[in-house]
């Protein structure tokens, strides 16, 4: 089972980015997708995560409003669409995949990807 998570970048604030999450090794269709970030310094967080059919999402209040989950089950692969970046979005974030719904903690997930580096500047 492999994750791997692309398209961070340098952005300036305000702008977006779309990160993916392309999965193999297995089907993901009914599992549970989520995003993690971690900020230098700072402690893995949970972003948001999204249900099996996709029906279903919910965000971390910090970013409920600017980011969308998505995923394209034909495709095994899941997106983060990042809006109005601010500079305390820079992180490195993780997409990850559970077994479970809902899942909010690190601990729920069972497989990681290896992460992709968002820089926003002020």
């Amino acid at each position: 089972v492999q994750l791997q998570a692309s398209g961070g970048g340098l952005v300036q604030a305000g702008g977006s980015l779309r990160l993916s999450c392309a999965a193999s090794g297995r089907t993901f269709r009914r599992t549970t997708m989520g995003w993690f970030r971690q900020a230098p310094g700072k402690e893995r967080e949970f972003v948001g995560d999204i249900s099996g059919s996709g029906d279903t999402t919910y965000y971390a209040e910090s970013v409920k409003g600017r980011f969308t989950i998505s995923r394209d089950n034909t495709k095994n692969t899941m997106y983060l669409q990042m809006n109005g970046l601010k500079p305390d979005d820079t992180a490195i974030y993780y997409c990850a995949v559970a077994d479970r719904w809902p899942a909010r903690a690190e601990s729920e997930y069972d497989y990681w990807g290896q992460g992709t580096l968002v820089t926003v500047s002020s």
